[in-house]
């Protein structure tokens, strides 16, 4: 994990120049921290695992985790207490929020495609072709993904039914998300 792309691209514009390098020390400084406590946190639960942790300029602090599992309020709860308490607020005032990923954001992680391995995910290629279809199979270095299509018949009119099936690497995965379906 790195700093994020939103503090990235606001230090490079403006901090990066002259009197703000220290700042961006302080928040790399701090990031690594704020790293090093969830990772502790994490250790006690090893079904959770860290997605992506950031801390804006004005030191808001996110840390977004997902689990085999799924995650409690109660996990959150117990990451949360574990970094606020080993961070000093008369340094720095800082806000901290622990989420989960939620079930509408794209996957980032392998382990967050193994866990769906059986529901069905609309991916979007980075050629912007999208396949939505049932995760059958989490590979070294991609995803398998089955569904059904309509297509002419070889001979005659009309159509039938074919079973279809792509074997997807992640470098070519711009974004993928697991389809919601209520019963």
């Amino acid at each position: 994990m790195g700093i994020s792309l939103y503090l990235h691209r606001i230090l490079r514009r403006r901090y990066l120049k002259g009197r703000y390098k220290a700042l961006f020390f302080i928040l790399k400084m701090e990031y690594n921290k704020v790293l090093t406590l969830v990772n502790e946190a994490l250790e006690e639960n090893t079904t959770l695992f860290l997605i992506e942790a950031t801390i804006s300029p004005d030191f808001k602090i996110k840390v977004v985790v997902d689990g085999d599992n799924g995650v409690t309020v109660k996990d959150c709860v117990k990451i949360s207490r574990h970094v606020e308490h080993n961070l000093d607020r008369e340094t720095e005032d800082f806000s901290l929020e622990v989420t989960t990923g939620g079930a509408a954001e794209p996957l980032k992680l392998k382990r967050q495609y193994k866990k769906n391995v059986g529901r069905i995910l609309k991916v979007r290629l980075i050629d912007t072709t999208e396949i939505e279809g049932t995760l059958t199979e989490v590979l070294e270095d991609g995803i398998v993904l089955n569904w059904k299509a309509r297509e002419p018949k070889p001979v005659g009119k009309g159509k039938i039914t074919v079973d279809k099936n792509a074997t997807i690497a992640f470098e070519n995965i711009k974004e993928a998300k697991a389809k919601i379906i209520f019963n």
